[in-house]
């Protein structure tokens, strides 16, 4: 006895243990002869194990009632039993079949309220992925098997699935075809002339229809911000590990104000006294051309406060300075930080000031603004060393650049050195010669003393 069930990932054919699960075996071959199964999802996907599949609506709709045997009477309409009584029946469980081969076809079972010991099937069934699957065995109840259509079990193993087990794009039971059924109908069983609609409730639990064609956005615009933004986050990191910048994520100072649409003529100081009515500028900048000098018209202006630097910000725009109406905007640039950071952190005092690097006014950037958690990084945490390590590494360079610049200089004034220590050798070893004629000189006049003394006695 055979079942062919057409899925929206391809065809199944399944073979019937008539003979071992006679009950199970009918419910199903009578179900798919009303088309009870038509435009079922197929749901709680678990790959290389197994998926599940029956209830004619989903689980996860308010509407659904969990499927019912072909003993119910379910309406064809609405998908519910008709005879609540006999909505559940009690599967066969044959020792002999296992869930040992893939494509091996189960009704999943729950246990029954009022014997925990027996346990009750509806109308959903399982289909395992795998091999081996002993975890069902004794909780499903075999009674059929995969024999064509693998192909599709593998789309099915395959898809993408969310945290329930849920296909993203549904794979629906679209038909159901009875090849062989050796059973007499129930009474008052009628099969429907053609395969029935979806009904409404059915449509309801579409996520993305199966013939859904998925298209990727080709944007040009689009695609080529998310290349610049992926672009200066590598190249921020890039910074980071290279002790550019403390961290990828640094924000911009609050209290620093750009302007730009300047004169060429506008210097300095003219911006600073015209801004200074909002409160104290710490410093003003007009950028200008390393070579030539000229102005680049636009300038930075650090207020000390963020307060004087947001007033400063609803004032000035559109102002009219040196006959060029000015743009304003709060700075994005942290090439001073930047600065600033790669010189305090080469500083021996820095260390002993906190913060990174010793600035203290150094802030992560944070999705809100009233935020201030975040994922900050330990006391202890660098990227090889951690700061303690890096600490008396410095201060070893330290001690080593002293020790070898006093050797630098003892090596200038060595060849003073080597001239005194030539002179003394030359008068010891001068003072040696001499000591040496003189011993030679004394031996002789004694071996003459002796000579004479030896003759006269003779």
């Amino acid at each position: 006895m055979s079942v062919l069930l057409e899925t929206s990932a391809g065809d199944i054919t399944i073979d019937l243990f008539v003979k071992e699960a006679p009950k199970c075996c009918e419910n199903f071959l009578k179900l798919c002869k009303i088309k009870y199964y038509n435009y079922s999802p197929i749901y709680n996907v678990q790959p290389n194990f197994s998926f599940q599949t029956g209830d004619p609506i989903g689980p996860e709709s308010k509407d659904s009632d969990g499927g019912s045997s072909i003993w119910g009477m379910p309406e064809g309409a609405t998908k519910r039993t008709t005879l609540p009584e006999k909505k559940a029946f009690i599967p066969e469980f044959s020792k002999k079949r296992k869930h040992g081969d893939r494509g091996t076809v189960s009704m999943a079972t729950t246990s029954s309220k009022v014997n925990p010991d027996e346990r009750l099937a509806g109308s959903q069934f399982i289909v395992t992925l795998g091999d081996n699957i002993e975890q069902l065995d004794g909780k499903a109840a075999i009674f059929g098997e995969v024999v064509e259509g693998f192909d599709a079990l593998e789309k099915i193993n395959t898809a993408f699935v969310d945290q329930r087990g849920r296909p993203l794009q549904d794979i629906r039971v679209l038909h159901t075809v009875v090849l062989d059924d050796p059973y007499d109908d129930p009474s008052g069983l009628l099969e429907p002339p053609s395969s029935p609609m979806p009904s409404a409730e059915q449509r309801a639990t579409v996520r993305i229809a199966y013939d859904e064609v998925l298209e990727e956005k080709n944007d040009a615009e689009q695609m080529e911000i998310l290349r610049r933004e992926r672009e200066a986050r590598a190249q921020a990191l890039t910074l980071e590990l290279i002790g550019d910048l403390p961290f990828a994520d640094v924000t911009p100072p609050e209290q620093i104000l750009f302007v730009c649409k300047l004169n060429p003529v506008t210097r300095d100081e003219d911006l600073e006294l015209i801004f200074s009515r909002f409160g104290k500028i710490l410093s003003c900048e007009v950028i200008r051309d390393r070579k030539t000098g000229d102005s680049l018209q636009y300038a930075f202006i650090e207020f000390g406060s963020k307060e004087d630097c947001e007033r400063a910000y609803f004032k000035m725009q559109g102002v009219l300075i040196d006959d060029h109406r000015i743009h304003v905007d709060f700075s994005q640039s942290v090439s001073k930080l930047s600065n600033d950071w790669r010189s305090t952190t080469n500083s021996k005092t820095a260390r002993s000031k906190g913060g990174f690097g010793g600035i203290d006014s150094l802030e992560k950037r944070r999705q809100y603004r009233g935020a201030e958690g975040g994922r900050d990084r330990g006391d202890n945490y660098d990227y090889v060393f951690d700061k303690e390590e890096r600490r008396r590494r410095g201060e070893r360079d330290d001690r080593d650049l002293d020790r070898e610049s006093e050797v630098n200089k003892a090596r200038s004034r060595s060849p003073k050195r080597r001239d005194l220590h030539e002179t003394d050798r030359d008068r010891h070893d001068g003072r040696t010669e001499r000591h040496q004629d003189e011993s030679r000189r004394r031996r002789s006049r004694e071996r003459y003393s002796d000579d004479r003394g030896h003759r006269s006695r003779r």
